[in-house]
């Protein structure tokens, strides 16, 4: 009988396949957080494979066969997320379709000598929630962008 080399702190590391290894808990409970524990039997599948082979690893949870890694925590905060976020100007006023505002800096347009000045009047925004920190839509003299909003003020 071969001895599994022991991790330090009382972990074990158990064999899965031919030179792998995963972490395992003496015989109890997995602990994610002080307050929150996943015991063996209650670990989720991997959300990218699909099997069940998972172990936690800090605030993670790892998938030793894809090797994918995620949070627990960042699900329910995922899930939490619901409807569509405010977006505000760089005063903190919301903003909405067919807004008018202005450039509170000048801005450099990205490959291009191009500079959209400060006090830029620009009418008719759309508001776009699926492009990152870039979200307001808008056509200039210059032509169409999409700015962020910490740039602008509601005119």
């Amino acid at each position: 009988m071969r001895r599994r080399p022991s991790l330090g702190h009382g972990r074990l590391a158990i064999r899965t396949n031919p030179g792998h290894y995963c972490l395992a808990a003496r015989l109890g409970a997995y602990s994610l957080n002080g307050s929150e524990s996943l015991s063996t039997a209650t670990l989720p599948s991997c959300p990218q494979c699909g099997l069940d082979n998972t172990y936690p690893d800090g605030d993670l949870l790892i998938c030793p066969d894809c090797a994918h890694e995620w949070s627990v925590h960042a699900e329910t905060i995922a899930d939490e997320d619901n409807g569509p976020r405010i977006i505000k100007d760089a005063n903190g006023t919301p903003l909405a379709d067919g807004d008018s505002v202005l450039l509170v800096k000048d801005l450099k347009v990205k490959g291009s000598s191009t500079v959209i000045k400060k006090g830029t009047k620009i009418k008719g925004i759309r508001l776009v929630y699926d492009n990152g920190d870039h979200d307001v839509d808008c056509k200039t003299d210059q032509g169409p962008f999409i700015l962020k909003s910490e740039f602008l003020k509601k005119a």
